[in-house]
């Protein structure tokens, strides 16, 4: 098996060396190398629909153990800032990764807005009103 790299010392606080000397820890995020990772944010950036985004974060909480949240903001969403991404913390999940990530699924809402409505309707911001699209 194939694991990333180290962070460079006092980078990081991923907490990869005590992940690796942790007896039975769960170790499948160290399987996410760069390679992997660029290849997980451009799929991410590239969302299709919100099943799509859904299954995304199936696969990543299956293979890798990420867990990731994503709900309208407590207050008024004006835009895809508004938006709650939330990653569960993790030992092993390097901290660029920890903001790559909802960096990238918000560009993917950005390019295609309808999941973004879709994720809205979800929550039923918009029971009442009538449809979007």
């Amino acid at each position: 098996m194939t694991i990333r790299q180290p962070c460079p010392p006092a980078v990081c606080d991923c907490e990869r060396e005590q992940l690796l000397d942790a007896p039975g820890a769960d170790q499948r995020i160290l399987q996410l190398t760069r390679q992997e990772e660029k290849k997980l944010l451009e799929r991410l950036e590239n969302l299709q629909s919100l099943a799509d985004l859904e299954r995304m974060q199936h696969l990543m909480h299956q293979q890798l153990g990420i867990h990731v949240h994503i709900a309208p903001g407590h207050t008024e969403v004006k835009s895809m800032r508004g938006i709650q991404i939330v990653i569960d913390e993790l030992p092993g999940l390097c901290r660029k990764t920890r903001q790559s990530i909802p960096a990238a699924i918000r560009k993917g809402l950005e390019k295609r807005p309808e999941i973004a409505y879709r994720l809205l309707d979800a929550h039923d911001l918009f029971r009442d009103s009538p449809p979007l699209l």
